[in-house]
């Protein structure tokens, strides 16, 4: 009877044991299985061996058939029928995935160190040179060509400081962009593509600011805050930020601002741009128009009396203006200016006629903070 009974126990606690050891084996099995499955993984994801800027292939196809960019003939023959590429300035361009068409090949595909020294190169010996011109131009090769840089990086899914550094880059340089080509032809510049470009590039940039750390997150944090004055989901991903970081003086101005362009304080946010650098204030200068706009409309109602007079050099400064800019706009939103004088009514503020008011006249407030920083300092963060 004793015997059955500790058999019985024995059989008992080996039935109360097999559930435990088969979960064990269970989890066991699943983290081998994750394992393999993310050496398949990587396994399966390209790795780019072309060194150079440009694959060979591409480089030779596009001379053949007279498609390259001025930017990368050799010095000597650009005016030939068929100019012969300078190997060491011909760059990827972007090219659309397309069906049948192998985008995933290695050797056209450049390495993240590659892809860094090409950002360095159009940087430095494009977007920066002082003798290529117009800049219309040279914006539209620099933007082809990051893109395509880009489009390698996605396609071998880079991450890392290479990665982080590609998209600093790719940032200031289209932030720069949207304020030095504002104003100019549709034909030439077209500010809503800039604008999504933008914003991916930045979005891509925030998410891989996630893990680790980087020295220059606080920047970019507050230039996409900036940028996008008055966005619910900018403010909200701001305000979930670390409190180291939504603490740092940088931080702190951009809050400010935002909080007084959420306020419709234009005055006040006047006030806080004087503070911003050149840089942000590029990405701010985009909502200055309607900041603008917003102050003229308060005072007409605020200081709205026949027998009221506003000095308009007071005004000037306030609006961070000149003098002749600030009488412009109070006319083109139907402010009266009498001499030295503005006569504020809340019955003739009238909304400008479209393309009478050009943004580019308006851009001293961002002007004087350029000074004698170059376009390389600007986009490399050198400032």
């Amino acid at each position: 009877m004793n015997n059955k009974r500790a058999s019985c126990r024995v059989s008992h606690s080996r039935r109360r044991g097999q559930p435990v050891e088969r979960d064990w084996r269970q989890h066991h099995n699943q983290g081998v299985w994750r394992e393999v499955q993310e050496e398949r993984r990587q396994e399966s994801i390209p790795r780019g061996v072309c060194l150079s800027m440009c694959p060979i292939r591409e480089l030779q196809d596009r001379e053949a058939q007279n498609l390259l960019h001025r930017f990368e003939v050799l010095s000597g023959t650009e005016w030939e029928c068929w100019p012969t590429a300078d190997p060491s300035g011909v760059v990827k361009e972007y090219a659309r995935p397309a069906a049948g068409k192998d985008s995933t090949r290695p050797s056209d595909l450049r390495p993240p160190a590659v892809l860094l020294k090409t950002v360095f190169y159009l940087v430095d010996n494009i977007a920066a040179s002082p003798t290529l011109r117009p800049w219309t131009e040279v914006y539209d090769f620099v933007f082809d060509r990051l893109r395509s840089v880009r489009q390698d990086m996605i396609i071998q899914r880079v991450s890392g400081a290479d990665c982080v550094a590609v998209l600093e880059r790719t940032v200031r340089f289209l932030i720069y962009a949207s304020y030095r080509l504002c104003g100019e032809p549709l034909r030439l510049y077209d500010p809503r593509i800039n604008d999504t470009h933008l914003q991916e590039s930045l979005s891509w940039l925030l998410e891989c600011y996630t893990s680790g750390k980087h020295p220059n997150q606080e920047e970019f944090q507050a230039l996409g805050l900036l940028y996008n004055l008055g966005s619910s989901r900018a403010t909200q991903h701001t305000m979930e930020l670390p409190e180291r970081i939504r603490s740092s003086p940088v931080m702190h101005l951009a809050l400010s601002v935002s909080r007084a362009f959420m306020e419709r304080n234009p005055v006040r946010l006047l006030r806080l741009a004087h503070s911003l650098d050149f840089l942000q204030s590029c990405a701010l200068h985009r909502h200055l128009e309607t900041c603008r706009r917003d102050l003229l409309l308060i005072y007409s109602h605020g200081h709205s009396s026949k027998n009221c007079r506003f000095p308009l050099h007071k005004l000037a400064h306030i609006l961070a203006l000149d003098v002749p800019l600030t009488n412009q706009l109070c006319q083109a939103h139907g402010v009266e200016v009498h001499g030295d004088s503005v006569v504020f009514s809340k019955t003739s503020f009238t909304e400008p006629e479209a393309g009478k008011l050009q943004c580019a006249h308006f851009h001293d407030l961002v002007d004087r903070k350029q000074r004698d920083l170059t376009v390389g300092s600007i986009i490399h963060g050198c400032t």
